[in-house]
């Protein structure tokens, strides 16, 4: 069936029958989305899977755009339906190609990571990140919580399995017994969880609005990550400079970024069968921690 065939049958089984069309969408990675033209109404943000992973997937992405709204001030979409099949979102703009839009990001993330300090690691449910579920029991320790449930946690899923090396996966356990001494000890406080370019849009008045969340209380760092290793837009240079001045960071950041990155590249491996480079690029970060390296 074609996409837009499938959200419009879906749109309608949901009781929102006035749509004219539905414009499908790219970008997304894990769901048929689309932009539904209504006559009464004004055009909304659509998406649902063709086999959904599980019910409650819509429901805990729309908890985490009102966590992220309501707990730390940034701008996202109004949910307007969210039930097993389908997700309706109010519709924002394209990211402006500005350098000043990304500096007031780094105004807003910031504000979300320094005001939203929390005691420990998790989030009170699991939720997905694409089409897995993100484990995210209580943990006091963030160490501990970001080995068992951020990196270890991808090493049973069958592509993983499949495209690392009992050799890898070793370097992989090294590596977390060593997080205390890798990274520095920071707090936890609500993330978005994951934060590429893709999923930072806009609001009508301009301001930095965000998209398919994966929250959890977790380091600052896992959102900075994202967005510093998945190739952001030129126009978003200063937006590391201003967040690091407003959060204090210290000089050696980006040289932990590709340790933290791990967990985005071992879910993009366990999930799709084109990787774009995810197992080379984890093979290159373990490399230091081979036996004899």
């Amino acid at each position: 069936m074609l996409p837009a065939t499938f959200l419009a049958e879906r749109l309608s089984r949901a009781g929102i029958r006035d749509v004219v069309t539905v414009e499908p969408v790219s970008g997304g990675l894990a769901a048929v989305a689309g932009i539904a033209l209504r006559e009464d109404a004004p055009p909304v943000f659509v998406k649902a899977f063709a086999d959904a992973p599980d019910g409650d997937a819509f429901a805990a992405e729309a908890e985490g755009l009102t966590a992220l709204r309501e707990r730390g001030g940034v701008a996202t979409p109004e949910v307007l339906l969210a039930n097993e099949e389908l997700l309706v979102l109010s519709l924002l703009q394209p990211r402006p190609r500005s350098g000043s839009f990304w500096e007031r990001f780094a105004h807003a993330l910031a504000h979300l990571h320094t005001s939203t300090a929390h005691p420990r690691f998790g989030w009170h449910r699991d939720n997905w990140l694409g089409r897995r579920r993100q484990i995210n029991t209580w943990a006091d320790d963030g160490f501990a919580f970001f080995a068992e449930h951020r990196l270890l946690r991808w090493l049973s899923e069958p592509r993983v399995e499949a495209a690392l090396e009992p050799a890898d996966r070793a370097a992989l356990e090294r590596l977390c017994a060593r997080l205390p001494e890798l990274l520095p000890k920071r707090p936890a406080c609500l993330t978005h969880g994951d934060l590429w370019a893709q999923n930072v849009l806009a609001t009508t008045d301009g301001r930095a609005a965000l998209i398919d969340p994966a929250v959890s209380y977790m380091w600052a760092e896992v959102d900075l990550a994202h967005l510093w290793t998945t190739a952001p837009p030129p126009e978003s240079r200063r937006f590391f400079d201003v967040y690091a001045e407003l959060t204090g960071l210290d000089d050696g950041w980006p040289a932990r970024m590709p340790i933290i990155q791990l967990r985005q590249h071992l879910a993009v491996l366990a999930q799709f069968d084109d990787d774009w480079g995810a197992a080379e690029t984890i093979r290159a970060t373990l490399a230091p921690f081979r036996a004899g390296a």
